[in-house]
């Protein structure tokens, strides 16, 4: 299903990250992010939208002159100016987005199907002519009809365009669906696809990576799933569960991943869960007995990869669902060797602590209570 295919990157932190409610990005952020998503392995970095001009066409402009590796993509209606604006900041590629959702042709566009069709086709032809590399996106495509989805495609294909991009613009796929719809997609029309989903029921990675499954060779992310409404697929989800569960390894320097969702989090105003797949601060924390005592034995017990593989270190926490084990490894970090009696004995008093503060226990407050405990100084 995944042997041999060459799957392919293509961030958008930049454009439909930045597109959360609240969420500003100065330029020299921006030109951050970009720096740090190129280094990490993203193949194109989607920068944002030329034809606002100010500072949104200046950090894109920056961007493009940096000497980044990814290819530079400027987001677009399909309309002239908006690609010509991407053009004067240097970019090497456009997405040219367009609604193919009767809903949408119907209520937000109040036009036609017909309509659609043309201006996106001469959109698209234009930007061939210039020598752009061309997404076509399918603006609400997981909502449309397949029928007029397929002849959409099929026009995109040769008008020009280089891919379709499959947005599952308000996130109502799932996995099954995803993987029939993309299929017949492939099948019928034989353009490159690209999954855009969106995580309104929490399934954007798994929809992106059914998609893929079903023959698409890019998948759309942002870090941390950051974007309009509940996000995006996450970057960091994508490319570990392609290496880790489907044998696909892109080759991205997994090992900043921590460092990247911080500072993008930090960037957005936006917590970094400490429950965060891949990221968040608890992938490796261990507190319940039975768990940290598996992963002190062999960590393989209760991680699905090792914690330096994207930022992060191992941490046995002590709290209430602690165990004997979990606490002697803790005190020998002390240089304190406790007895399995001793820790046994010690054990309640702990869990006590735990309860009453509502949280594990510091290093400090562990020291203390064994010194209250047994009468000894440390």
């Amino acid at each position: 299903m995944f042997e041999g295919r060459d799957i392919k990157i293509v961030d958008t932190t930049l454009r439909d990250g930045e597109q959360t409610a609240g969420v500003v990005f100065a330029n020299r952020e921006k030109i951050r992010i970009a720096k740090f998503l190129d280094e990490l392995g993203v193949d194109q970095i989607e920068a944002g939208i030329p034809v606002m001009g100010g500072d949104e066409a200046q950090s894109i402009k920056e961007i493009c002159e940096i000497g980044l590796k990814a290819s530079i993509m400027g987001w677009n209606r399909p309309v002239i100016r908006d690609i010509e604006a991407s053009m004067a900041c240097g970019v090497d590629a456009v997405a040219i987005s367009i609604s193919t959702s009767d809903i949408h042709i119907k209520y937000k566009l109040q036009t036609s199907r017909e309509w659609v069709l043309e201006k996106m086709t001469d959109a698209v032809a234009f930007a061939k002519k210039q020598g752009l590399y061309i997404s076509a996106n399918a603006e609400d495509a997981s909502r449309s009809e397949m029928e007029f989805l397929l002849t959409f495609a099929k026009a995109a294909k040769e008008s020009g365009a280089d891919r379709l991009r499959y947005c599952d613009t308000v996130g109502v796929l799932d996995p099954f669906t995803t993987y029939d719809n993309i299929k017949k997609i492939i099948e019928e029309v034989g353009i490159p696809v690209e999954m855009h989903t969106h995580n309104d029921f929490g399934m954007a990675t798994a929809n992106a990576l059914a998609g893929v499954a079903a023959g698409a060779d890019w998948i759309g992310v942002t870090v941390c799933g950051l974007g309009e409404r509940a996000g995006n697929s996450a970057l960091e989800e994508v490319v570990m569960a392609l290496k880790h569960l489907y044998g696909v390894d892109l080759a991205f320097k997994t090992e900043m991943f921590r460092e990247v969702a911080e500072y993008v989090s930090r960037a957005a105003h936006r917590e970094l869960p400490s429950w965060k797949a891949i990221v968040g601060s608890n992938m490796f924390a261990h507190e319940s007995g039975i768990h940290a005592d598996g992963a002190l034995k062999n960590p393989k017990t209760y991680e699905a990869f090792r914690p330096e593989e994207v930022g992060l270190t191992r941490q046995i926490m002590i709290g209430k669902h602690s165990g004997s084990a979990a606490l002697r490894a803790k005190f020998a970090e002390y240089g304190i060797a406790l007895t399995k009696h001793q820790a046994e004995e010690l054990l309640p008093e702990i869990r006590r602590a735990a309860v009453d503060y509502k949280r594990v226990l510091f290093d400090k407050e562990l020291v203390s209570i064994y010194e209250d405990f047994f009468g000894k100084r440390v």
